[in-house]
């Protein structure tokens, strides 16, 4: 290649000195090691949490609408309890408290909806 001409980065090694700063086959620079952790994040525990619990509180709420709204009370409150614990032996625990707050309230509220709902066969 000719000291007059650009390097091709689609074809040709593109060096800084003594540093190759991109090469045809990536965009990354050979200094640059892309993280490629898993990082979870409070809102994923959060969203999870959320959902899971809507989906285990529906469930039981329709399967158990024939009997006392006591059992479904029950049973969901049992059911949000375990989703709070798996919620935070996943990580909440080491979260912001404002994650935590939000996480509690959010739990408790679902299963205020379903105590509500339930009431009405106690």
């Amino acid at each position: 290649m000719s000291k007059d001409k650009y390097p091709d980065p689609r074809e040709d090694d593109i060096y800084a000195g003594d540093r190759r700063i991109s090469r045809p086959d990536s965009a990354i620079p050979d200094w640059h090691i892309p993280d490629a952790k898993y990082r979870p994040i409070p809102i994923a525990w959060f969203a999870a949490a959320f959902l899971v619990q809507m989906a285990v509180l529906f469930t039981i709420f329709i399967a158990l609408s024939s009997q006392n709204g006591w059992i479904t009370i029950a049973l969901c409150s049992l059911a949000t309890g375990a989703i709070g614990m798996w919620t935070w032996d996943r990580g909440m625990k080491d979260a912001g408290s404002g994650w935590r707050i939000a996480t509690v309230v959010i739990l408790i509220a679902q299963l205020a909806f379903v105590c509500l709902g339930a009431s009405a066969r106690i």
